[in-house]
C-alpha cells in the first residue's frame, strides 16, 4: 500500500480533525478549500515537516546536535513518504546584493564563462588588451621624473587566508628581508608578522628599493625581472613620496593612491578654508603584468578570474557603490525646493543665520553682482548652477574679524559638493543625519548601475560585456545564448560548449514557469512571493532529481491566464520524471490538469479540518458538500454586476517611462472600481506602485524624499482627499504583533478584561494584560510565547516557552478571566469565534465582522504578523481601512487583493470593495483574477506582452469593452466569463451562464 501512496492517519495539527487521507504517488495532487480550512495544515505542517523530520533523524548523533530535534508534527502516522522539498512563497532574499542572477546561479554560470573566454579590453581606448614584456614595464618606470624614489615588490600572497609562517622563513632564505604585509612593512630580519590564519592577507617582497636614473637602469631591470619571477608575471611598483603626475605617467586609473586624504579644515569651522582646496597622497602603487595590460593608455589588469565579475567580491566590485549599483548623492531637489525663495534662504540645508553660509552666500552673489534678496529662480541659469555646483572663476571671500576684514580669494566649491564633501569628512554623527535629509539614493555614476569595477565591464564575449547580458530579459538572454558556439573561436568554442549548455538550459526553465520577462540584474528582494516561488520551481525542473515529494504553494499567484498553461507543463514534467506533488491551490485550470483533488473544509478554522471530497476533477464537481465542486460546477458562481458605475472624473498619468513603460498617458476615473490587468511583466506594478502612488504622495504630502518613477504629470489631483496604499508587506515585523493589536481590537479586549470583578480587586489596569509592557506578561520569554534558540550557522529555532506554554502571561494575570476565558484563551480565538464570543459588546463585534467581511474569519486574533501570508496581510489592513470613518475621495490601491482566496472568498473581499467605491471613493486594484476583474466597472489593460514587449496601454474601458479588443490577452479570456460578449474565448467550451447579463 505505501508503494502507491502516501498514507496520514489521524492528523491533528492546527484544526484537522483526526484526519485520514491517501495521496498517490507519483502523480500531481491539488489540495484546495476554503481559505483556513486545513490545506497548508495537511501539506506543509503535517507531511512535508514529517518528511524533513525523518530526514534529519537519519543523520548521524554529531550532525543532529547542530541541527537541533525537530517536533513530531501532530499525527498518528504518515506511510510512504519520500524525500521532501517545500517550495513556498517566501521571497527569494532581502540582500540588496541578490539578484535574478545570482538566486537562479546564472550570473555563477556567466562569471565562469567570462573567466574563461572573455576578450580583455581597455576601458579607455576600448583596445583589446595585449601582454606586456618587462622591457615595456622598465620603459614605463624609467618615463618618472629623474630621481623618484621607489620600491620593486612581488605580490606572492593576494587575498589568502593563513599564518603563511613557513612563506616567511622561505623568504628570509632566500635573501630576501622587507615584505609589506595588508600594506605594513616588516623587516623578517627583526619580525616575523603574528597573522590572524581565519582572515585573508596580502604580502608583498620587496625585492628592491630603486631610485630613477639612467645609471639605474640595469639594476632596475634585474628587480622587476626578479619580481616577476618570484609573483608568477606580476609586480607592483610603490611609490612613497609621488611626483606630481606620476599616477599619469605610470598608468591612470590603473595607478590607486593610498593613504590618508587630506584636503579642508576642520568640520563647519568659520574658516575660510573651510572649503577642499586640494587632495594629497602619501604614496602610489601601481600593478604591472606580464599578462593583461594595455599599452597606449598605460593601464594594467589584474589576472582576470571569475571573481573579477562578482559585485560581491573587491576585486570584481565598483569601487564607487561597493557593488550595490547605487549611491547616496546630494539632490538637486531637496536642496533647492522652492525656487522662488531669495538667495539667502532658498538653499534647504545651509542657514542663512550662520556666518559661514553667510560669507559664502554674500560672497558668491557679490561676485555676480546680484542682491541675496533675489529669488533664485530669477538668476540666470549658469549663475544657478554655479551657485550649485562651484564657480569657474575664483571668488573674494570676505569675514570680518576682530582685527578687521580678511580677504581670500579662491573658487567656490558649490553648496553641492560642499554637502558632498562633509557628509564623507565629518565625524559628528549628527551633521552626517543633516545632511542625509537632502540626499537621494540614484544611481552610481561611476558604474551607471551595473556594479562592476570599469576593468571587469570591459571584457567582451562575443562583442557583448557581462552587464549588457546582465541588463538583458530572461527570452532576450535565450536568443542571445542561441548558437552562439558558431560565433566563437575553435578553442573558445571548445572551452565553452559546456558552459553554455548549462546557461542555455538554465534560462529554458525559467521561461518555462513564465518568468521570461524579468531581467537577469533584477534584484531579488523586488519578486513577488509567487515570481520567488516559481524561480526555486525552475531550480528544481533543472536539478533533474526523481522519486522527490515536492510540496508547493499556490504557484499560479501573480500569473496571468495565458502563462498558466507553461506552468502547469512544468509540473506535469516534473511528475513523469518520477515525483510526487502536492499542490495547495485555488486555481480552476490547475484542479483540471490534476490527477487527484484534496478539498478540505466544510468550512474555515475550527470549522474545517476534514476531507469534503477526494478525487478526481468530476468527482469533486459532483460532490454534494463541496463548496469548491459548487463553483467548479457552475452551481455557484461570483455574478456580474447588473449595472457598471460612471466615473465622477479621472487622474491621468502622462508621460510614464520608469523601467518598461513607454512614455504613457493613462486615464484612471475617479469614483469608480478600477481594475489594472496585463500578463505578467507588463508594468502593472511599476504603474501603480512606483509611479502613480509615489507621485501623489510626494504632492500631496509635501513628502520630497519619496522619489517618483521618471513620468511628466498627475493631472486631476484636486479630484481626491488622500491616497491609500494596501500592499501585501507584512503588518509587523515581530511575533508581537497580531490582527488584534493591528486593528485595534485587543485594546477593546483589555479593556474589558480590567473591567473584571477580579481585575479591580487587585487594582489591574488595561496595561496589565498587554504582553509587551512589564507587570502582567512572562518574563521568561517577554511576553512573545516563544524563545529563540540560536543555532550557530543555521536559522535561529523557536520553542515554546517552558515557563508560561505559549500563553504569553504570568499565572497571576490569567487568574483573570471574561465568561470563563483567560486573555490567553481570547488572543487564541478565531475571529469567528470571538464574534459570537463578545456578543454583547457591539464596538467589538463591528471591529470583527470586518475582518470576516475580508474572508479572515478563520484566523486566530493572536496569530504572530509574521506567520501571516501576503494576501492575509493585505486583507487585515483593509479591514483596519474599512473601520475607519471616512469621508469618501480617499483612492484606495491595492495589489493582488485575491491572492490565497477561494471563489467563495473573493465573492465577499469583491462585496467590500464594492462598498468602499459606493461610499464615494476610488479604488484602483492590480489583478489577474477574472472574476474580480468582470466585476470592475472600468479596466485598464498592460501590454501587449510582459518586460520590454510591454508598457503600452492596450485596452481602456468597461470590461465587456476590454474584452472585445482583439489585441488584449486578458480580453481573450474575460470573454468567457461575460454572457454580454458574443466573441469566444480560449475556455469556451466551459461558458457558464451568468445572472446578470446588462451590458455596459
Amino acid at each position: 500500500m505505501s508503494k502507491d501512496y502516501i498514507e496520514v492517519r489521524g492528523a491533528e495539527e492546527h484544526n484537522l480533525k483526526d484526519l485520514d487521507v491517501r495521496i498517490p504517488r507519483e502523480e500531481f495532487t491539488v489540495v484546495t478549500g476554503l481559505s483556513g480550512s486545513g490545506k497548508s495544515s495537511l501539506a506543509f505542517e503535517t507531511i512535508y515537516a514529517e518528511g524533513q523530520r525523518r530526514y534529519i533523524e537519519s543523520l548521524s548523533a554529531y550532525a543532529r546536535n547542530f541541527l537541533g530535534q525537530m517536533d513530531k508534527p501532530q499525527v498518528e502516522a504518515v506511510e510512504g513518504l519520500s524525500p521532501a522539498i517545500s517550495i513556498d512563497q517566501k521571497n527569494a532574499a532581502n540582500n540588496p546584493r541578490s539578484t535574478v542572477g545570482t538566486v537562479t546561479e546564472l550570473h555563477d554560470y556567466l562569471r565562469l564563462l567570462y573567466a574563461r573566454v572573455g576578450t580583455p579590453h581597455c576601458p579607455e581606448c576600448g583596445r583589446e588588451v595585449g601582454e606586456q614584456s618587462a622591457q615595456q614595464m622598465v620603459r614605463r618606470i624609467m618615463a618618472l621624473p629623474e630621481g623618484t624614489k621607489a620600491m620593486v615588490a612581488a605580490p606572492v600572497v593576494r587575498d589568502q587566508k593563513g599564518a603563511f609562517e613557513d612563506l616567511f622563513e622561505e623568504l628570509q632564505s632566500e635573501g630576501y628581508a622587507r615584505v609589506e604585509v595588508d600594506g605594513e612593512p616588516y623587516d623578517l630580519s627583526f619580525d616575523d608578522p603574528d597573522l590572524d590564519e581565519n582572515y585573508d592577507h596580502t604580502i608583498d617582497v620587496i625585492v628592491d628599493r630603486i631610485r630613477v636614473t639612467e645609471d639605474e637602469r640595469s639594476r632596475i631591470t634585474d628587480s622587476v625581472e626578479t619580481a616577476l619571477e618570484e609573483a608568477d608575471g606580476v609586480l607592483k611598483l610603490i611609490v612613497p613620496d609621488p611626483p606630481e603626475g606620476a599616477a599619469e605617467e605610470l598608468g591612470g586609473s590603473a595607478a590607486r593612491s593610498t593613504g590618508d586624504l587630506a584636503g579642508g579644515a576642520p568640520e563647519e569651522t568659520e574658516d575660510d578654508d573651510g572649503d577642499a582646496d586640494g587632495v594629497s597622497a602619501d604614496r602610489l602603487v601601481v600593478e604591472f603584468s606580464e599578462e593583461l595590460a594595455c599599452t597606449h593608455c598605460g593601464i594594467d589588469f589584474s589576472e582576470i578570474e571569475t571573481r573579477s565579475f562578482s559585485f560581491n567580491s573587491p576585486h570584481g566590485a565598483c569601487p564607487e557603490c561597493e557593488g550595490i549599483g547605487s549611491t547616496k548623492e546630494v539632490d538637486e531637489d531637496l536642496v533647492v525646493q522652492d525656487p522662488s525663495k531669495p538667495i539667502k534662504d532658498v538653499f534647504e540645508a545651509w542657514s542663512y543665520n550662520r556666518s559661514y553660509y553667510r560669507t559664502r552666500i554674500d560672497s558668491v552673489a557679490k561676485h555676480f553682482g546680484v542682491s541675496v534678496d533675489t529669488p533664485f529662480a530669477d538668476l540666470d541659469p549658469d549663475v544657478r548652477e554655479q551657485f550649485l555646483y562651484g564657480t569657474d572663476e575664483q571668488v573674494v571671500f570676505e569675514r570680518q574679524t576682530k582685527n578687521g576684514v580678511r580677504r581670500k580669494e579662491k573658487r567656490f566649491e558649490g553648496v553641492i559638493p560642499n554637502l558632498q564633501r562633509r557628509h564623507v569628512e565629518t565625524e559628528s554623527q549628527s551633521t552626517r543625519e543633516h545632511i542625509e535629509d537632502y540626499m537621494a539614493v540614484t544611481t552610481c555614476p561611476a558604474c551607471d548601475g551595473t556594479r562592476l569595477k570599469p576593468q571587469s565591464r570591459s571584457v567582451l564575449v562575443d562583442g557583448a560585456p557581462i552587464t549588457e547580458v546582465n541588463r538583458l530579459s530572461i527570452g532576450d538572454a535565450r536568443e542571445h545564448f542561441e548558437g552562439m558556439e558558431a560565433r566563437l573561436s575553435e578553442r573558445d568554442r571548445t572551452i565553452a560548449e559546456e558552459i553554455l549548455k548549462e546557461i542555455r538550459a538554465r534560462l529554458g526553465f525559467m521561461e518555462e514557469v513564465g518568468l521570461e520577462y524579468l531581467t537577469l540584474d533584477r534584484e531579488a528582494a523586488t519578486l513577488s512571493g509567487g515570481e520567488s516561488q516559481r524561480i526555486r520551481l525552475a531550480t528544481q525542473v533543472g536539478s533533474g532529481l526523481v522519486g522527490v515529494l515536492y510540496v508547493l504553494d499556490e504557484p499560479s499567484i501573480g500569473l496571468h491566464q495565458r502563462d498558466n498553461d507553461r506552468l502547469l507543463n512544468t509540473l506535469a514534467g516534473l511528475r513523469d520524471l518520477g515525483n510526487t506533488l502536492i499542490v495547495v491551490e485555488h486555481d480552476e485550470e490547475t484542479m483540471r490538469r490534476a490527477d487527484h483533488i484534496v478539498d478540505m473544509g466544510p468550512g474555515p478554522g475550527k470549522r474545517g479540518g476534514e476531507v469534503v471530497a477526494e478525487g478526481e476533477f468530476a468527482d469533486i464537481c459532483e460532490a454534494d458538500d463541496s463548496v469548491t465542486g459548487d463553483y467548479l460546477a457552475g452551481r455557484e458562481e461570483v455574478p456580474v454586476p447588473a449595472e457598471r458605475r460612471e466615473p465622477t472624473g479621472e487622474l491621468v498619468v502622462r508621460g510614464a517611462r520608469q523601467h518598461n513603460l513607454d512614455d504613457l498617458d493613462v486615464p484612471i476615473p475617479l469614483g469608480v472600481f478600477t481594475a489594472i490587468t496585463g500578463v505578467s511583466g507588463s508594468g502593472k506594478s511599476t504603474l501603480m506602485h512606483d509611479v502613480l502612488y509615489k507621485a501623489l504622495v510626494r504632492e500631496m504630502n509635501d513628502n520630497t524624499s519619496v522619489d517618483p518613477g521618471e513620468h511628466d504629470a498627475v493631472e486631476g489631483v484636486e479630484g481626491i482627499e488622500t491616497v491609500r496604499l494596501i500592499d501585501q508587506s507584512p503588518i509587523g515585523r515581530t511575533p508581537r504583533s497580531n490582527p488584534a493589536t493591528y486593528t485595534d481590537v485587543f485594546d477593546h479586549i483589555r479593556e474589558l478584561f480590567a473591567e473584571t470583578k477580579l481585575a479591580k480587586q487587585r487594582g489591574y489596569e488595561k496595561g496589565r494584560f498587554s504582553f509587551n509592557v512589564k507587570g502582567g506578561r512572562c518574563e521568561e520569554c517577554g511576553g512573545q510565547g516563544t524563545v529563540t534558540i540560536e543555532m550557530n550557522f543555521l536559522s535561529d529555532v523557536q520553542v515554546p516557552c517552558e515557563e508560561c506554554g505559549g500563553a504569553r502571561y504570568n499565572d497571576e494575570t490569567l487568574d483573570v478571566t471574561y465568561k470563563g476565558a483567560t486573555i490567553a484563551d481570547v488572543l487564541d480565538m478565531s475571529v469567528a469565534e470571538a464574534y459570537d464570543f463578545f456578543e454583547s459588546h457591539d464596538g467589538l463585534r463591528r471591529r470583527l465582522k470586518l475582518l470576516k467581511d475580508v474572508g479572515l474569519d478563520y484566523m486566530r486574533l493572536g496569530q504572530p504578523s509574521t506567520t501571516l501570508s501576503g494576501g492575509e496581510a493585505q486583507r487585515v489592513k483593509l479591514a483596519e481601512e474599512l473601520g475607519k470613518k471616512d469621508a469618501g475621495n480617499t483612492l484606495y490601491l491595492l495589489d493582488e487583493p485575491t491572492t490565497g482566496l477561494h471563489k467563495e472568498d473573493e465573492r465577499k473581499l469583491i462585496e467590500v470593495l464594492h462598498r468602499l467605491t459606493d461610499n464615494g471613493n476610488t479604488v484602483v486594484v492590480i489583478e489577474h483574477e477574472l472574476d474580480l476583474v468582470k466585476n470592475a466597472d472600468r479596466v485598464i489593460d498592460l501590454g501587449p506582452e510582459g518586460g520590454e514587449g510591454g508598457g503600452e496601454l492596450v485596452a481602456h474601458g468597461t470590461p465587456e469593452t476590454v474584452a472585445r479588443t482583439e489585441a488584449s490577452h486578458t480580453g481573450r479570456y474575460l470573454r468567457d466569463m461575460l454572457p454580454a460578449v458574443e466573441a469566444e474565448g480560449p475556455r469556451s467550451d466551459r461558458r457558464k451562464p451568468a445572472k446578470a447579463t446588462d451590458d455596459d
